[in-house]
């Protein structure tokens, strides 16, 4: 069985990585890494590889920033030809991005299978970019592996086939404990976050970076208004992302001095000091499925989520992205402070295993 598996940027390898790790009992499985360079960060240091415990990737697509449109094509173009060389039985996309939904069309219309890991999410907003990638991608999809009951329920109502749902887990968890072990046996974080964590004491961290929250100033100077309110109760520690950085510095909007700037932070760098805060705020989707699986309060600055199951468990908060809405969730996790929270079905750190499961018994050969 040759695997073609994809990954757009940074985040989409930390749900691979433990599929492509898990692959490595089943000899009959060859599976090929595809890096579609979609995002800047296509000098990805063999450290990064390391940690994860993969290889740097077979095939780099180099498709660099665009239109959505733009970027779209780029990946279709070259994919195509990687497809065309290796015929692989199987294409395996993660999450939401544009490479998602770009090699998904590019297998289908080869006539390869197509497997879409977390999918049936859906934030039922259509102004979401992500959204309609998710929302596209499974409408062609072969095999839909599953993260949460949710999207069970989702795929089930757009009509797809009962029996080529398969409800798994999830990979981020997977390789969310897989690196917690590893930073209990004293590896992992560098030197600079093991002096950060004492220095802060009782903590919150912070990430921001989603456009719809960044690049709309009036927006972005609201949520910063909310989090200097917050920071003189806490300190809060931020790895700043480029384009938000940008954006604070393009509008003149000052972060009051209780927010400690931290530059972008590895994977592991960041898990060392998120899991210990007293509070995460995140506009990210997969911080939000992390935190649940370790406890950790968490206020998602947004409307939405396509992750239901995270605010069922109890720990994750819809904080929306004004100041007023914000302060108001951070008042709601501070009366509930000392709560413990459950993990959803499945989230046991064994869903790569159960996918493989599915492909060997399922998957045409």
């Amino acid at each position: 069985m040759k695997v073609l598996i994809i990954a757009g940027a940074r985040p989409n390898f930390m749900k691979i990585a433990p599929v492509f790790r898990a692959a490595l009992q089943y000899p009959e499985i060859e599976c090929k890494l595809v890096h579609t360079g979609q995002h800047y960060d296509r000098e990805m240091s063999q450290a990064f590889f390391e940690d994860l415990e993969i290889p740097a990737p077979d095939f780099h697509l180099d498709v660099g920033s665009g239109s959505h449109a733009i970027q779209t094509a780029k990946i279709m173009v070259a994919f195509e030809q990687v497809c065309l060389q290796e015929a692989p039985n199987l294409v395996m996309v993660v999450g939401d991005v544009n490479s998602t939904l770009a090699c998904s069309l590019v297998a289908k219309k080869l006539q390869i299978a197509v497997a879409h890991v977390e999918a049936g999410l859906r934030s039922f907003d259509l102004s979401m970019p992500e959204e309609i990638n998710r929302m596209v991608t499974d409408a062609i999809t072969d095999f839909y592996f599953v993260t949460e009951e949710s999207g069970v329920k989702n795929l089930l109502r757009e009509g797809k086939p009962e029996d080529r749902i398969h409800f798994v887990g999830n990979v981020m968890v997977d390789n969310l404990l897989h690196q917690v072990r590893k930073l209990e046996k004293g590896g992992g974080a560098g030197l600079s976050v093991s002096r950060i964590k004492p220095e802060a004491g009782d903590y919150i961290f912070l990430t921001l970076h989603r456009p719809s929250n960044v690049d709309e100033p009036a927006k972005l100077l609201d949520i910063a208004g909310a989090l200097n309110d917050i920071s003189t109760e806490k300190p809060i520690l931020f790895p700043v992302h480029p384009r938000t950085n940008k954006m604070l510095s393009e509008h003149t909007i000052e972060l009051s001095d209780g927010i400690r700037l931290l530059p972008p932070l590895g994977f592991l760098d960041a898990l060392y000091l998120w899991k210990d805060a007293c509070l995460v705020l995140t506009d990210s989707g997969g911080l939000q499925e992390e935190t649940t699986a370790l406890g950790v309060p968490c206020i998602t600055l947004r409307e939405n989520t396509e992750r239901p199951i995270t605010i069922e468990m109890g720990s994750n908060t819809l904080g929306g992205t004004t100041r007023a809405s914000i302060l108001k969730a951070y008042g709601k996790v501070k009366a509930n402070r000392g709560l413990r929270y459950g993990v959803p079905p499945r989230w046991d750190g064994l869903a790569s295993e159960r996918i493989w499961k599915v492909l060997l018994r399922d998957l045409p050969k």
